[in-house]
């Protein structure tokens, strides 16, 4: 038993793992908290989510611009035509 300030405790400290503080790449029983594991795995999905989800917005932004750009391209292109059309008629 140790006695620290008149406190009696039968609790011992827990031996040292020095071979698997020395040599972690050895040490083959990781042990993972579940709760923090899922956790981080949670968050990461969320993250990839979020980028899916970014990326996806993003194609929809693109296709939208280009639609928008040919039907401009398109009308420009019919007013110079009936204008050329009108030109040519006087």
């Amino acid at each position: 038993m140790a006695a620290t300030d008149g406190i009696v405790s039968d609790q011992k400290f827990p031996p040292a793992d020095v071979d698997g503080t020395l040599n972690p790449a050895s040490n083959k029983q990781v042990q993972v908290d579940p709760v923090s594991s899922e956790v981080a795995v949670s968050k990461e999905n969320k993250e990839q989510d979020e980028i899916k989800r970014k990326e996806k917005e993003d194609a929809m932004r693109k296709l939208k611009s280009g639609i928008i750009i040919s039907a401009i391209v398109v009308a420009v292109a019919g007013a110079v035509f009936a204008i050329t059309k009108k030109l040519r008629e006087k």
